[in-house]
């Protein structure tokens, strides 16, 4: 009966966040400083779509990758918002890997154990490949089995220019556009465990190793608490990101992606380049914001209990609620306050 009861929820998670992916969109007159290169798209949650520039045609995304992993991950093994989750064993080729200089890993050695949330942060923060392959084999079996999960999973959400061919992003068969990426983020910030990973600024590494800081170089800056960077000679620059501002006196969460900036260039001007326009970006529409969107004439209820992938899924801060604002740290200072270093991807 237990089992049962898990198939139906799992199923109704499934309905919800189609349902998700398929909400209405609206346009915005609104002008922002779009990038000249690649594609953008910038939606207001619950509003609907600010634009959408360049053709939606699949590129490789690279550690934006890690995103869909997390959902994959988290969708499976469910965290309430204090939940460390089960223990996941170090494998051989997850220690292994740690050796590499060509990649962006997390320094680890086999037979250790950490829980399921501190790897999730290793591989969202420092943006650890190794971190998520291993969680791709310990959550599928294998790598190749979690990839069926993960393009299941786009299917589901209705990313149709999406597909994916491993789970950290170093293939440059991962691919996807600005408008599906929107959607992927819209389906995993309903996840309170995510929304907390991607709004921290550094985890400790293991064996004191110092800290493994956030790839997010405008997190806690322009209203920012997210989400995920990726950077690859093939892919470019590439940023997910996630910021609060104030519409009408309202709390409202926008969702932007920006991707293939200077595509086959070194990845050090890819992500100038990327950060730049992102940036420009990000600022354009906090001031805008107060007057410069259309917005539904009525409020909708400042928060709905939406039962996630899992019995502790957490409440989706839906529009009309009050933004989460940072956790205060032993210091008293917000979190997430100042300018992240930049992170390898």
């Amino acid at each position: 009966m237990s089992q049962l009861l898990e198939r139906g929820w799992l199923a109704a998670c499934r309905l919800g966040d189609a349902a998700l992916a398929g909400a209405h969109r609206i346009g915005s007159t609104a002008a922002l400083p779009w990038p000249q290169e690649g594609q953008a798209s910038v939606e207001l949650v619950g509003v609907g779509s600010l634009g959408t520039v360049g053709e939606q045609t699949p590129v490789p995304i690279a550690s934006l990758t890690k995103v869909m992993t997390a959902y994959v991950v988290l969708r499976a093994y469910p965290l309430g918002p204090e939940d460390a989750g089960p223990m996941v064993r170090i494998d051989r080729a997850a220690a292994q890997e740690s050796d590499s200089v060509i990649e962006s890993v997390v320094p680890v050695e086999e037979g250790q154990r950490y829980p399921l949330r501190q790897l999730l942060a290793f591989m969202l923060i420092p943006s650890g490949n190794n971190i998520a392959r291993l969680l791709a084999r310990w959550s599928a079996g294998s790598e190749a089995a979690f990839v069926r999960r993960m393009n299941a999973a786009a299917a589901e959400l209705g990313m149709t220019r999406s597909a994916f061919t491993g789970s950290c992003g170093m293939d440059v068969g991962n691919v996807s556009t600005a408008a599906d990426l929107l959607t992927l983020a819209g389906a995993v910030m309903r996840d309170e465990v995510f929304r907390t990973i991607v709004s921290t600024p550094s985890v400790p590494l293991p064996g004191g190793q110092g800290e493994g800081r956030t790839t997010n170089r405008l997190l806690g800056q322009y209203g920012v608490v997210g989400l995920k960077t990726g950077t690859s000679t093939p892919a470019g620059g590439n940023v997910l990101w996630a910021a609060y501002t104030d519409v009408g006196g309202v709390r409202r969460l926008v969702l932007g992606a920006v991707l293939a900036q200077r595509t086959g260039r070194s990845p050090v001007r890819a992500r100038a380049a990327v950060w730049a326009h992102t940036r420009r970006l990000v600022m354009a529409v906090q001031r805008t914001a107060p007057d410069g969107f259309a917005l539904p004439q009525s409020s909708p209820a400042p928060h709905e209990t939406l039962r996630g992938c899992g019995p502790a899924a957490g409440r989706w801060p839906l529009p009309g609620a009050p933004a989460p604002g940072p956790r205060a740290s032993s210091t008293g200072e917000p979190e997430y306050a100042g300018r992240s270093a930049a992170g390898r991807t």
